[in-house]
């Protein structure tokens, strides 16, 4: 049996967890709704406050699925409930990040300021100019929308400027030496 596909769900107060035809999961909580197709060769049972995942067989794709079918689950339950959130720092001399109205603005040492659209579902907040903190109640969703805005300019390796995830370590490669 796998690890954590094995593991129950429990449901915290204020969530409902729905199954429709096709395995089509919708979680409804106080941060927001998420609704996924997930594996339908899994069963989903829900009683009561506790959700399970089993699977058909202990075929190879099956016990690949298993797993993952029941991280996803757990993923949704957690988001609707207490949320994911996500922080980015930027490093740079004259790099920031401001809000305009819902748009991110991002001063990165282009001819001309990035700007960007926050996703259905999530939210941006600036505390500083040089840290960004993206919130939301889907995981995958929040981490897509981090990675983009780090793509906009990722770390450079000498001096280590640009976006990076907040606690991410960047190695920095040794500069030209001088003449000897």
């Amino acid at each position: 049996m796998s690890r954590i596909g094995k593991q129950s769900i429990t449901i915290p107060a204020g969530v409902t967890v729905s199954v429709a035809d096709g395995n089509v999961v919708t979680a409804k909580g106080p941060k927001g709704t998420t609704t996924q197709q997930l594996a339908k060769d899994m069963t989903i049972k829900v009683d009561g406050n506790t959700v399970t995942v089993e699977r058909p067989s202990d075929d190879k794709d099956h016990r690949a699925l298993h797993g993952l079918t029941r991280t996803l689950l757990h993923n949704m339950v957690i988001g609707v409930s207490e949320g994911f959130s996500k922080s980015l720092v930027i490093q740079g001399t004259g790099y920031r990040a401001t809000m305009q109205g819902k748009k991110l603005v991002l001063t990165l040492g282009f001819s001309h300021p990035v700007e960007m659209e926050a996703p259905e579902g999530v939210t941006i907040e600036c505390p500083s100019q040089t840290s960004i903190v993206i919130h939301g109640a889907d995981k995958q969703v929040i981490g897509q929308f981090a990675a983009e805005i780090r793509g906009v300019r990722p770390p450079e390796p000498y001096h280590g400027k640009g976006v990076r995830y907040e606690g991410e370590h960047v190695a920095l490669k040794e500069g030209k030496s001088g003449k000897k």
